[in-house]
């Protein structure tokens, strides 16, 4: 039987105007949910207090975002959210606020970049991906020992739990952005000593 170290249900940020607009950003203080990401967190909760799991804490990344999505199921299901300074979007520098086709009119010479070599892309001001995933597995780790044979909840961005589902898997990291995870869905980890299994991945409640 292997004993498990910890379980993390990672929970994507409600919408907002920049999900729905398809914008990269790595700001902490816009944009906030809109109506849809209230009702879409909503639900996240409706499905966290059906399950009837113990919860040892829940965690946020600072985005302004992801503590309102944090309070939200927090104060369903009577925790306290604890924030954590480090567990912010992969930074996106010069790109950050635009959108796909915003991107593609203005640096299309990125973009050609991006596509030759996905792994050491990093635009003015960003960071590569590699750095990032590190940065994640970083504070995962400690947030795990931190946790040992706990169940918490992490809400975040879709950037960070596909990192995170990387870095448990052990995929290419120039795969990790294929994975989907929609906004107010669902990923849950369960970490072991020397592995880590994907329970469940961008599960969202009707």
């Amino acid at each position: 039987m292997f004993k498990r170290k910890c379980k993390i249900i990672f929970i994507a940020h409600g919408s907002t105007i920049y999900s729905e607009e398809n914008r990269v950003s790595d700001k902490l203080d816009y944009p906030p949910l809109n109506e849809s990401g209230y009702e879409e967190i909503e639900k996240i909760c409706e499905f966290i207090k059906k399950r009837g799991l113990k919860l040892n804490g829940v965690y946020s990344s600072p985005s302004l975002c992801c503590v309102q999505s944090a309070e939200i199921i927090a104060e369903a299901i009577r925790q306290e959210v604890v924030v954590i300074p480090s567990l912010i979007n992969r930074k996106c520098g010069i790109l950050s606020g635009l959108t796909f086709e915003q991107i593609e009119k203005k640096h299309p010479d990125l973009l050609e970049e991006l596509h030759k070599n996905p792994l050491s892309f990093c635009p003015k001001g960003g960071e590569e991906v590699q750095i990032f995933n590190e940065r994640i597995r970083d504070v995962l780790s400690d947030l795990i020992k931190q946790n040992l044979d706990g169940r918490i909840i992490v809400v975040t961005h879709p950037s960070i739990i596909q990192s995170a589902i990387r870095n448990a898997l052990s995929i290419p990291p120039e795969h990790q952005y294929k994975m989907h995870i929609r906004p107010a869905s669902a990923t849950q980890i369960s970490y072991f000593k020397d592995w880590a299994s994907l329970v469940y991945s961008n599960y969202t409640p009707l």
